[in-house]
């Protein structure tokens, strides 16, 4: 198989097929475009995602931090604590652990979460360190949203800006070669776009005003996500290229290493559906807590598809993210 996530005929075929003891409390459980399994606890859920760093190495403690935060927000909720396991290389110095998780820490303090466990490592089995983490909300059984509650008739918005943490990966991992081509006011803005990488403002927003389905952007890019929110759904998807938000500096990289910005990793973009009568409270909110946000297209019948000048592309589950063409 190619580096990446694993197929998702093989997640059906292997992996979620030899899950088959079931207990009552659990309320979501593995499915493609699911981003958290949900436990009944009573009047509240206990939400949980766990997520593994591999494609970066500079700024991982505050990756390993965001991205399964940002899996918990998907459902609406805040994120209350994090579970850490770091298994590092031979030849990883004390200097090196301290500044991976000073900058956890400090990623984990922006969105007020506490890092409450977890494990850590030298080994030989990596040959560089991988951080997997494993994020816990709480929320009411009523306000639960999941990536399977979209309608047909409800638009789709997006959040900032496609490729975001991919483009942030790429200008920090490989700056030498991207300035032989680039700018360096380029570059230094591309990194910047690391600071955006948290969904769990614009993920509690949302779902206090009541989304029908949300799904945060990760492996496979925008165009994987919703393909997978489709499929979770069981809907079709109708998405407008014109529509989708791009940043100038990563339309300028991915040109350069000859990548897809659409099927970028983008840890800090979600997508949601929400019903049409909500659309306009929805984006009032963004606006209002200065969060960017676009409508990109809607759910409806039939195929999940996406329109370039005016011709349909049929949408295609996701494949080996970009950022491993390059990295």
């Amino acid at each position: 198989m190619k580096v990446g996530k694993v197929p998702t005929e093989i997640l059906e075929e292997v992996i979620f097929k030899n899950i088959q003891h079931k207990r009552p409390e659990v309320l979501v459980r593995p499915g493609i475009g699911e981003d958290c399994a949900v436990v009944d606890f009573g009047e509240n859920v206990c939400v949980m995602s766990t997520d593994p760093i591999t494609g970066a190495i500079k700024d991982i403690g505050s990756l390993s931090i965001h991205v399964t935060c940002n899996d918990i927000a998907s459902n609406g909720v805040e994120p209350l604590g994090v579970m850490m396991t770091i298994l590092a290389p031979v030849g990883t110095t004390k200097e090196d652990l301290n500044y991976v998780m000073q900058e956890a820490n400090k990623a984990a303090a922006s969105i007020n979460v506490e890092i409450i466990g977890g494990h850590s490592e030298i080994t030989d089995a990596v040959n560089r360190m991988v951080i997997t983490t494993t994020a816990i909300g709480r929320q009411k059984k009523s306000d639960l949203v999941t990536s399977k509650g979209a309608k047909i008739g409800d638009s789709i918005i997006m959040t900032k800006h496609a490729g975001l943490e991919g483009t942030a990966i790429l200008a920090a991992d490989l700056e030498e070669r991207l300035e032989k081509s680039i700018s360096h006011e380029v570059i230094e803005t591309a990194k910047g776009f690391a600071k955006k990488i948290s969904v769990v403002k614009e993920g509690v927003l949302a779902g206090a005003v009541g989304v029908s389905s949300m799904h945060d952007v990760t492996e496979g890019g925008l165009l994987g996500a919703l393909w997978e929110l489709g499929e979770a759904s069981d809907v079709g998807i109708e998405v407008y290229e014109e529509k989708i938000p791009v940043a100038p500096e990563t339309l300028e990289i991915c040109e350069v290493l000859s990548i897809d910005p659409f099927k970028l990793i983008s840890s800090g973009v979600m997508i949601m559906a929400v019903s049409q009568d909500k659309e306009n409270l929805l984006l009032e909110t963004f606006e209002k807590n200065k969060i960017e946000a676009a409508v990109i297209g809607r759910i409806v019948e039939g195929e999940k598809v996406i329109l370039r000048g005016g011709i349909k592309k049929v949408l295609e589950a996701p494949e080996a993210d970009e950022l491993y063409k390059v990295i």
